[in-house]
């Protein structure tokens, strides 16, 4: 199997649109450092500034899972629990 790539699409809770920011920020940063990371992308919406956008790609499912294994990913999805309002993460595989 080739890259996965992952979609996550976050909603945050009503005034805390920034403190998801800054957690996004930090957890964008230590992800794009993982070796088998070859692309992790932030996006806001333009529309609603509660509402993010992370596109993730891994170099196989073994970089993923490094990257669910690693303390800042545990240590973030743990920090945004009560920030969110929902969250829906797609796992993809490449077509094309």
């Amino acid at each position: 199997m080739g890259p996965v790539i992952i979609t996550a699409v976050l909603k945050a809770k009503q005034g805390n649109e920034q403190k998801l920011y800054e957690e996004l920020i930090k957890v964008a940063s230590a992800s794009q450092q993982e070796e088998g990371c070859t692309q992790y992308r932030l996006h806001q919406s333009i529309e609603d500034g509660g509402l993010f956008v992370l596109y993730e790609s891994y170099r196989d499912e073994e970089s993923l899972q490094l990257h669910i294994d690693s303390p800042h990913y545990k240590g973030y999805r743990e920090t945004i629990q009560h920030l969110i309002e929902t969250r829906e993460v797609h796992k993809l595989g490449q077509i094309i």
